[in-house]
C-alpha cells in the first residue's frame, strides 16, 4: 500500500501555484502603474489621447498610448487582467484552510493567549477578512476619500489596530498570516467589486454607441493604486514567518506598522521618479525607518528576558525539554497527527542533532518563540532561557 501524505503534497502544490500568480499580479500591477506613470503629453498625440510612451524590449519597440476616457471605438481585441488577481487569492485562501484552519490547533490557536476551540478561531479568522474589506470600502466611500492622505491613514490605523487585536487572539505567525489575508482580500475585491466591473461598465457604454463615464474610470485607478502601495507589505508578510525575531516579538504588531510605513515610502519613491519626479530625501527617509525599526526590533523588552542559569545546564536537562517540547513534531514518526514526517525533514530525538541545529532552534525557540507551535506544551520563558544557555555551552566546548 502507498502511503501517500496528501496535505502535505497539496500544501506544496498549493503555495507553488500561489507563488506563480502572485508573481503574474504582481508584475502586473507594477508594469501598468510605472506605465501609467512614464506616459508623457505632446503635440502629435491623437484627440482624446493623455499620453503615449515608446518603449524597447526583448528586441522589439513598443508604442503605448492612454485615452483620457476611451478610444472613440471599442477594439476587436481587448485583454483584461483580473485572473492573476482571483488565482492569487482563490490559492492564498486554499493555503489559509490547509495550514491554519484544517490545522489550527497546531497553527493557529496560542490557549496561552486565548482559550479557544478550532471552530471559533476559523470564524474568528474569517470574520477578519470579511471586516477588513468592509471597512476598507466603507472608508473609500466616505468624505475621506477626497483626501488621499487621510484615508490612507485611517486605513494604516485601522490594519494596525488588527494587527494587535489577532496578535493577542492567535499565534503570533497566524496572526501576521492573517492580516496579510486582509490586505489581499482587500486587494482582490478591488479588482472585484470595483475595476473590473467599472471597466465592464465602460466597454457597455460603448457598445451601446453611449459617452462612458470618466467617474468610472477614475474610481479604478483609484483602487487600483491602493493595491500599488498595499503590495510590499503583503510580501514582507508573506515571508515574516522565517523571522521570528519579527514575528515573535513582544511588539510585534508595532514592528510591521514600521516596515509597512518604510515599504510604502519606498513604493512611493519609485512612483515618483516615474513621473520624473524623484524626490531622494524620500528613498533615505524610507531607508531611516526601515533601520530605526530594525534597532528597535534588536532591543529585547526587558519582561521578555529570562534569566540565563548561572551553573552549567547538564545534557539530560535538556534531553527532558526536548522530549517534552519538540520530539512530538521533530521525530521520525511524529505523534501530532498533523505531521506524517518532521517539519523540514528536521528530527530532535537526539542531542547531537540538536547541536548541529543550534543555530535554527536558537532562532526559533530562545531568540523567539515560534517553537514549539502555539506553544501547545507551554514551554517557559525560563526553559528558553536554559536551551540559549545550553547552546551557548555547546559553541564554547567547540575546539
Amino acid at each position: 500500500m502507498i502511503d501517500i501524505d496528501f496535505l502535505a503534497w497539496a500544501n506544496m502544490g498549493v503555495r507553488w501555484l500561489h507563488f506563480i500568480a502572485g508573481i503574474a499580479w504582481i508584475g502586473a500591477s507594477f508594469y501598468f502603474v510605472w506605465l501609467d506613470n512614464s506616459l508623457r503629453a505632446n503635440d502629435r498625440l491623437a484627440p482624446g489621447v493623455a499620453g503615449d510612451l515608446w518603449a524597447v524590449h526583448g528586441g522589439g519597440f513598443y508604442h503605448n498610448e492612454k485615452f483620457l476616457v476611451a478610444p472613440p471605438q471599442l477594439p476587436k481585441e481587448l485583454h483584461w487582467f483580473k485572473w492573476e488577481a482571483y488565482t492569487t487569492w482563490l490559492s492564498g485562501f486554499a493555503l489559509l484552510i490547509i495550514i491554519y484552519y484544517v490545522g489550527a490547533e497546531t497553527y493557529l490557536i496560542d490557549r496561552s493567549k486565548l482559550d479557544i476551540g478550532q471552530g471559533a478561531a476559523i470564524l474568528i479568522g474569517l470574520a477578519a477578512l470579511a471586516g477588513g474589506w468592509i471597512m476598507y470600502d466603507l472608508l473609500c466611500k466616505s468624505p475621506l476619500a477626497r483626501n488621499q492622505a487621510l484615508l490612507s491613514g485611517a486605513w494604516f490605523a485601522l490594519l494596525i489596530a488588527a494587527t494587535a487585536f489577532l496578535t493577542r487572539v492567535f499565534t503570533d505567525k497566524g496572526a501576521f498570516m492573517h492580516v496579510g489575508a486582509i490586505i489581499g482580500t482587500v486587494m482582490v475585491a478591488n479588482v472585484f467589486f470595483v475595476i473590473i466591473p467599472n471597466q465592464k461598465k465602460t466597454v457597455a457604454a460603448m457598445i451601446a454607441g453611449e459617452a462612458p463615464d470618466a467617474a468610472l474610470g477614475a474610481a479604478a485607478k483609484q483602487r487600483s493604486v491602493h493595491n500599488n502601495y498595499m503590495t510590499l507589505p503583503v510580501l514582507l508578510i508573506m515571508i515574516s514567518g522565517h523571522y521570528p525575531l519579527l514575528v515573535s516579538h513582544q511588539y510585534n504588531w508595532l514592528l510591521l506598522a514600521g516596515f509597512s510605513v518604510a515599504a510604502v515610502m519606498i513604493r512611493h519613491f519609485f512612483n515618483l521618479k516615474h513621473k520624473g519626479a524623484m524626490q531622494p530625501a524620500l528613498a533615505a527617509g524610507a531607508a531611516t525607518v526601515f533601520l530605526a525599526t530594525i534597532l528597535a526590533a534588536s532591543v529585547k523588552p526587558t519582561a521578555a528576558i529570562a534569566v540565563a542559569p548561572d551553573e552549567k545546564v547538564e545534557d539530560s536537562v535538556i534531553s527532558v525539554m526536548m522530549n517534552r517540547h519538540c520530539v512530538s513534531c521533530h521525530a521520525a514518526e511524529p505523534v501530532d497527527p498533523l505531521f506524517a514526517a518532521p517539519p523540514g525533514g528536521l528530527s530532535l530525538e537526539t542531542l547531537e542533532a540538536a547541536r548541529k541545529n543550534a543555530f535554527g532552534i536558537r532562532l526559533q525557540a530562545v531568540d523567539g518563540d515560534i517553537m514549539p507551535l502555539g506553544n501547545a506544551t507551554g514551554m517557559t520563558q525560563e526553559e528558553r532561557a536554559m536551551l540559549g544557555a545550553w547552546l551557548d555551552q555547546q559553541a564554547d566546548d567547540t575546539p
